[in-house]
């Protein structure tokens, strides 16, 4: 079980929201290999866990994360940035705007 130490959320925290470029600048120059994905509003995600470390970062809309063992929820909005570590169960929910993401898996 990953431990909320574990679990790094790193926030945008600047007023102009990321470019598409920007974010494909950041993970290239961590030599991650990333892809892009998206969800329609309010989409969900039933429980569940990856046998590796996950990295997302959203471009746009929002999304929760749920961690039930952690009993906390995470909400991220563009340019935020979660590295959600293998084996860790966790839902989401797409928030009302949609999602669009890059993930990227260690």
């Amino acid at each position: 079980m990953a431990t909320l130490e574990q679990i790094k959320v790193l926030r945008w925290g600047k007023e102009k929201a990321p470019t598409q470029k920007t974010l494909e600048e950041i993970l290239h120059n961590e030599g991650l290999s990333y892809y892009a994905w998206s969800n329609n509003p309010n989409d969900l995600y039933a429980p569940h866990l990856h046998t590796y470390h996950k990295i997302i970062y959203v471009l746009r809309g929002s999304i929760t994360f749920i961690l039930p063992e952690e009993k906390q929820e995470l909400t991220l909005h563009s340019g935020d940035r979660l590295e959600l570590p293998a084996n860790t169960v966790h839902s989401a929910a797409v928030g009302s705007q949609g999602v669009t993401c890059f993930e990227a898996h260690c």
